[in-house]
């Protein structure tokens, strides 16, 4: 299977913190899935950082290499995706994360409920 981390996802996972699902966590863990962590959650987390609503470890970026997750680059593929995908949602991050799910084929792990209005297979997290 080949996964996507919604922001939450991300963090929750790094903070073995009890609100990632149980299901979330075992395909988060499980050995034969590809773990995908997009531009556009980082860019997001660190927006966040700057702005002082989140706070994340000083050596973050190492952190995160040390998950084995694979980075998923935003392109211009996915930015013309965009244009497909309804306004039932509109924070420009989950946006990008839809689409890129739609065109890498990725499922997508969030709990983030607008999600399903949109062609995606999701696991909630």
């Amino acid at each position: 299977m080949r996964l996507l981390l919604d922001t939450h996802a991300l963090l929750w996972w790094l903070d073995d913190a009890p609100e990632l699902s149980a299901t979330a966590r075992a395909a988060i863990a499980g050995g034969d899935n590809v773990v995908f962590v997009s531009a556009a959650t980082i860019w997001e987390i660190r927006i966040k950082q700057a702005i002082g609503k989140l706070q994340i470890s000083a050596d973050f970026e190492q952190v995160l290499d040390d998950q084995g997750f694979d980075c998923l680059d935003v392109t211009s593929r996915h930015a013309h995706a965009l244009a497909n995908l309804p306004l039932h949602h509109r924070d420009p991050f989950d946006r990008m994360l839809i689409a890129q799910a739609r065109v890498e084929r990725l499922k997508i792990i969030t709990l983030d409920a607008s999600f399903s209005s949109y062609d995606v297979p999701l696991i909630a997290a």
